[in-house]
């Protein structure tokens, strides 16, 4: 380590404008996390207002997640290269234009265009929260921060459907849709003015220039598979979309070889690949995925079996998610600050335990019950769901960028929020399997019927990866987050950012 660069320690700590850019951070991942869900609810105002065909309706939510999955890697090693605080503020900048672009749209293409180029900010911006986190606070502060923010990023992917209804429904000042959109504008303004005041500038410490080879190979690998994935379902799964995803494979194996030429030859590599030689970051990855493909098909199965099947308004399904998301934020507090440093990685084990139970028993009575299930069935799995989910989602990632140094965060954030994205990717097209496949065609009477048939069968898909979760932790070492008692407390060395003109 460069001896010519300053070490941050008891003063980094003593610095009160961590915990105003923690706000400023969260704020942004809150949007961001909104964002992905709340069109949702908005489809079909959007559809009458626009004149948006079926195909444009589906890139508008798709469009969207596609931009943010392939920028995510590049948007995280610009923050190491570049800046993290001038990429936030970039991303915070473009994620708020393109919001009101969005929002005053009067034209499917404009709202179309709008929506992919707030999925490119946002890959801008999302990554560099967990890698200014990172490079922001000592070690022994980290636990509560990250426990903070698996909390906010619970509270925000189940509100966003929430948010969406009350607003579509409120008609807030006639605005129909709009406002959707439009809400991103103080947020935005505010989140840019606090951010230039408050957040403290870091870099990598050799930064050097971009991978340009490697942005396009990783940016054409991960298209070649996460577009058919967000689109074949809808097109029927024609033949195109599993040739691109054949054709993923050798273009990522590619792009590995390229990346380990380049580490080889001393240059700065888009990913790290010696990264995946560390337990606590391979098998947190591996988790992730889990999670992901988990998510995805839950949330979408969850949704239409309550509205459909059980004829639930937008506005009633979206209160029902809200147990959901307080349990997830409980679990990510006092697993930060109990019991992952008492316990280690058991903690992570009988979270992936409780939500594979809470699937069993959801199964259960969506089986026995059918459409005849009570509201108080309904919502009753997702309070240990949320906890299991909570006890895993808040330390993982702290484990995860636990062992990487400073000067890869950015990289290392910006792939663990792919391995998220990539995972719901596939698992709603695994929907297709495991949930639509049992629900078949015919009219909305017929289908209603046939949902919780349907809505069952997902459900052992989901059990399945939960359970797959807990075997993958054993990847991570068992005293993985546990704080050691024995060891008289030594003073941190931890590494400043560092400045950037």
């Amino acid at each position: 380590m460069s001896q010519n660069k300053p070490v941050r320690n008891a003063a980094n700590a003593a610095d009160p404008r961590r915990w105003a850019a923690l706000a400023v951070v969260l704020i942004a991942s809150f949007m961001d996390a909104v964002d992905v869900t709340v069109v949702n609810m908005a489809l079909p105002s959007i559809e009458g207002d626009v004149g948006a065909s079926s195909s444009q309706m589906q890139w508008i939510t798709g469009g969207y997640a596609l931009a943010f999955a392939l920028g995510l890697i590049t948007g995280g090693r610009l923050g190491d290269l570049f800046g993290r605080k001038r990429v936030f503020l970039l991303g915070v900048a473009g994620f708020t234009v393109t919001s009101l672009v969005c929002g005053i749209s009067h034209s499917p293409e404009l709202l179309l265009g709008g929506r992919i180029a707030q999925g490119a900010m946002a890959a801008l911006m999302v990554p560099q929260v967990l890698s200014i986190i990172h490079v922001t606070f000592p070690e022994r502060e980290r636990g509560k921060v990250f426990g903070i923010y698996g909390a906010v990023m619970a509270l925000g992917t189940v509100m966003g459907p929430l948010i969406g209804a009350l607003l579509v429904q409120g008609d807030v000042l006639g605005w129909g849709w709009r406002p959707i959109f439009l809400v991103n504008l103080p947020l935005g303004v505010a989140g840019l003015i606090a951010g230039a005041l408050v957040i403290v500038e870091s870099r990598a410490e050799r930064a050097a220039r971009l991978d340009v080879v490697g942005v396009v190979l990783a940016t054409a690998g991960l298209l070649a598979l996460v577009l058919p994935l967000t689109q074949g379902r809808e097109l029927g799964w024609p033949a195109w979309t599993y040739v691109s995803m054949a054709a993923s494979v050798p273009l990522l194996a590619v792009f590995a070889l390229w990346e380990r030429r380049l580490t080889r030859r001393g240059g700065s590599p888009l990913v790290v690949l010696s990264l995946f030689s560390r337990r606590s970051f391979a098998g947190g990855q591996g988790v992730q995925l889990m999670f992901g493909l988990a998510s995805g098909v839950f949330f979408l199965a969850w949704t239409l079996y309550l509205q459909v099947g059980l004829g639930w308004s937008p506005l009633k399904t979206g209160l029902s998610g809200l147990p959901l998301s307080a349990m997830m934020m409980a679990g990510a507090g006092v697993s930060m600050q109990v019991l992952v440093p008492r316990f280690g990685r058991v903690v992570l084990q009988a979270g992936a335990v409780l939500a594979t139970a809470s699937m069993l028993l959801f199964l259960y009575w969506a089986r026995h019950y059918g459409a005849d299930i009570a509201q108080w069935q309904a919502i009753v799995p997702l309070v240990p769901m949320g906890l299991g989910m909570g006890l895993i989602v808040a330390p993982l990632t702290d484990l995860i960028l636990s062992e990487v140094p400073h000067e890869h965060a950015g990289s290392a954030s910006g792939l663990t929020n792919t391995t998220v994205q990539l995972g719901q990717a596939v698992g709603v097209a695994l929907s297709s399997v495991v949930f639509f496949d049992r629900l078949g065609h015919g009219s909305p009477a017929d289908q209603a019927q046939r949902m919780p048939h349907a809505f069952a069968g997902s459900l052992w898909y989901v059990a399945g990866v939960f359970a797959a979760a807990f075997v993958l932790l054993f990847a991570l070492p068992r005293t993985a987050g546990r704080k050691a008692t024995s060891a008289p407390a030594q003073p941190e060395q931890q590494q400043a950012p560092v400045p950037v003109p």
